[in-house]
């Protein structure tokens, strides 16, 4: 049994508009005012590529080697796990590395002049304890402050295929293979950031959630992109679950999570993909509650999630780590069930060692 609560939130509805899945006359128009909006959409940022590589818009070199790691379509790529890997994958080279973000939404407490992360700033702050997370949309201040005030030997720059501001070593891309090209239109259309041609300037793309597609899709999908780039380097991944974790840190092994009655609820970019691990581990996922991407809890949310969790009789209310960061300062009603949230780790299985030698490049200066 597996039952989501019975409402639609505004992304799901959208999503269903620009898949077709929406049919009628209202959907047919608002799909073609939609399809009006993606042309000029596109063509005001080919026009702005343009400026980038024709050099009317300046781009900024930092003094140490930068490394971006972006995506190409809207919601949820699996861009925060690479990014994890990355960081621990020079930490292995004893690579003093700093992160730039943009974070979003991340609360500023003017009194006490701190900012409380939620979201990837959060998770990248508590996966990455050693790095320096500087939250900053403006990402060449954010790298003038990891360079001077940190020290910084190399950058990471977090979503930043579409900043081109900040020049960068290697352009790394994560396309989700369960839906890589966002129903092939650029927003609002479909869910592109830009056209396809764009994955030309890309050095590699990182497959997603490898193990919840057939390998003849990813076949598929590799021929693709290698004719949109001959010279592309195409690793594959998957998200391996490892635990879960309640709030007081203890940790409840995937194995016991076998069977279990599993009540689940995200906001996340791609909310099937999680229900589809819970899924995978062979749990029992009795109902679900998805919310938009980015959705700021309330008390009010949390307990009408226990509340149906409790009413189905589960065993266990399970989360994303993304949106455990933005409820884990709320007061959790007192409930016999565990309140918990999957840890996923990246791990690539195809093409690792290209992708290594890549970044080793840039380290050593190879790549300017």
């Amino acid at each position: 049994m597996n039952n989501e609560l019975p409402t639609m939130n505004n992304q799901q509805a959208y999503r269903r508009l620009i898949s077709g899945q929406t049919t009628g006359l209202t959907a047919a128009c608002l799909r073609f005012f939609l399809t009006a909006g993606s042309i000029v959409y596109t063509a005001v940022i080919r026009f702005r590529n343009f400026l980038y590589c024709s050099g009317w818009l300046r781009i900024h070199t930092a003094s140490v080697p930068v490394i971006s790691i972006g995506n190409i379509t809207t919601g949820g790529t699996g861009k925060t796990p690479l990014v994890i890997w990355l960081y621990k994958f020079l930490q292995q080279k004893n690579v003093n590395c700093a992160i730039l973000t943009r974070g979003y939404k991340a609360i500023q407490n003017s009194k006490l002049k701190t900012q409380n992360y939620i979201d990837e700033p959060a998770i990248l702050t508590e996966s990455c304890p050693n790095a320096k997370v500087i939250v900053n949309p403006d990402r060449v201040a954010g790298a003038d402050v990891a360079i001077n005030k940190f020290n910084a030997d190399v950058l990471i720059l977090d979503d930043g295929f579409q900043h081109r501001r900040l020049a960068r070593n290697i352009d790394i891309v994560t396309i989700d293979s369960t839906r890589p090209f966002g129903y092939g239109k650029v927003l609002p259309a479909g869910l592109l950031r830009e056209p396809l041609r764009s994955l030309d300037r890309a050095d590699a793309v990182v497959l997603t959630r490898c193990a919840q597609t057939s390998e003849a899709e990813l076949t598929k999908l590799e021929d693709k992109l290698r004719l949109i780039n001959p010279n592309i380097i195409i690793a594959r991944s998957i998200h391996a679950p490892i635990c879960a974790k309640i709030k007081n840190g203890e940790e409840i092994s995937i194995d016991k999570l076998k069977d279990k009655k599993i009540f689940a609820f995200c906001g996340i970019g791609n909310p099937d993909a999680f229900l589809n691990t819970i899924k995978k581990i062979k749990a029992n996922l009795i109902s679900s509650k998805v919310y938009n991407d980015h959705h700021r809890y309330t008390g009010a949310d949390i307990t009408y999630i226990c509340e149906n969790a409790r009413n189905l009789q589960a065993d266990c209310i399970l989360t994303t780590q993304k949106d455990w960061t933005k409820i884990s300062s709320l007061t959790l009603p007192q409930i016999d069930i565990p309140f918990a949230y999957l840890t996923i780790e990246l791990k690539l299985t195809a093409d690792e060692g290209r992708l290594k030698q890549l970044i080793e490049d840039a380290l050593a200066g190879k790549i300017s």
